[in-house]
């Protein structure tokens, strides 16, 4: 649900009375991931989607009987061989929905509240709510904050809190969405039970170094793909904010020493534009040793190769050279600046996935992968 947490905040805001359905976990080719909401208030008005169309129809009347009964339950939805057009998935999937009240008179509504108000702002929070155990204890959060403090109550046992609180401390610093299984009685003692647990965590980083007409091209995409993006160039003349309105950040340095003197972190993806070995170079040596998710260089093959030469010359290891993507993107016989970026994004989005970049039609591959960020939250962790 904090994927529509500013429109839930504006809601919780205005006082609404509204019902949340959340996905818990997945399987096969459903197409929305743990943590994907549809919210749905007491005028009808509904925000978000749990499975792309598939079973919006079904989901949003549970959301309108769970305002009406204030249940709180958990659906499976799923596609069936003897009917594949009734409810259900017709591409494949399977997925469990979580469907929760929250009105105002409702004693965890606060603790929503918090969260919902944390990941609007842009905070790194997490929340924490059973999704299968006791009836009495379903849908019961706890909000969980980056330094191990919490609010709200799972109920039950008076471990339980604390067990759930540093289990999903540990999700949230991955910034991972997914469910976990715990004891009734905390740690792994007393009957099981499942947690969904969401992280909204500060949108992952994209520099872009050197501020060339396909920087601001790449910079759009960027934004488009959910990324918090910086251009940087020691060049004052180009790094200006008239030409790259859409960046969050443009900066006049450089580029290994802005490198060394900002924050990254494993979401971060690195895109080096310069394709000027005097930038390239100490910049690429730098980003290299990292713990990043994605550094590529912009060059023709040639370029690529000289830069490699220097790099090796520079001591950097053979290990560390396979981490580069150079030339940078996916072929797509990209020529204009907003082509390019599209293929830089690709490559991008592969990475982060697992894809394998090659045409689905006639490919015997998944069209979702569990990627390094999907791993968390399928089908086989629901209780």
């Amino acid at each position: 649900m904090l994927d529509i947490a500013e429109e839930l905040d504006r809601w919780v805001g205005q006082g609404r009375s509204f019902a949340v359905a959340t996905v818990v976990a997945v399987g096969g080719s459903a197409p929305r991931q743990p943590g994907a909401a549809l919210a749905v208030d007491s005028e009808g008005t509904a925000v978000g989607s749990v499975s792309g169309g598939c079973v919006e129809g079904a989901v949003y009347e549970l959301c309108t009987q769970a305002l009406s009964d204030g249940r709180t339950v958990l659906e499976r939805f799923g596609y069936s061989d003897e009917d594949a057009f009734a409810i259900g998935l017709t591409c494949g999937g399977v997925i469990d929905i979580l469907v929760v009240p929250v009105r105002p008179d409702d004693p965890g509504r606060a603790v929503y509240a918090a969260a919902l108000a944390a990941a609007a702002r842009g905070e790194a929070a997490a929340l924490a709510r059973i999704a299968d155990g006791p009836p009495d204890l379903a849908g019961r959060a706890l909000l969980v904050r980056p330094d191990g403090t919490h609010e709200g109550t799972l109920g039950g046992h008076p471990e339980l809190d604390r067990t759930a609180a540093a289990e999903t401390a540990a999700l949230l610093d991955a910034g991972r969405t997914g469910t976990l299984v715990i004891g009734e009685e905390g740690s792994r003692c007393g009957r099981p039970l499942t947690l969904l647990v969401e992280s909204s965590v500060p949108a992952p980083r994209m520099i872009v170094f050197g501020a060339i007409d396909f920087a601001a091209a790449l910079v759009r995409v960027g934004r488009f793909l959910g990324y918090h993006v910086t251009v940087c160039d020691a060049r004052p003349v180009f790094a200006t904010r008239a030409r790259f309105p859409e960046a969050d950040e443009v900066v006049v340095e450089w580029p290994h020493r802005y490198l060394a003197s900002t924050g990254v972190d494993g979401r971060t993806v690195l895109c080096v534009l310069t394709h000027d070995a005097k930038f390239d170079v100490p910049l690429l040596e730098a980003a290299l040793r990292l713990p990043v998710a994605y550094v590529g260089a912009m060059g023709s093959r040639r370029t690529h190769e000289d830069r490699n030469r220097r790099l090796r010359e520079a001591g950097v290891t053979e290990l560390e050279l396979a981490r580069l993507r150079s030339p940078i993107g996916l072929d797509l016989g990209a020529r204009t600046p907003e082509e390019t970026a599209l293929s830089i994004g690709a490559e991008i989005v592969a990475s982060r996935r697992g894809g394998s970049g090659v045409p689905l039609t006639g490919a015997h591959t998944p069209i979702h992968h569990d990627g390094p960020e999907d791993v968390a939250g399928r089908i086989g962790s629901v209780a």
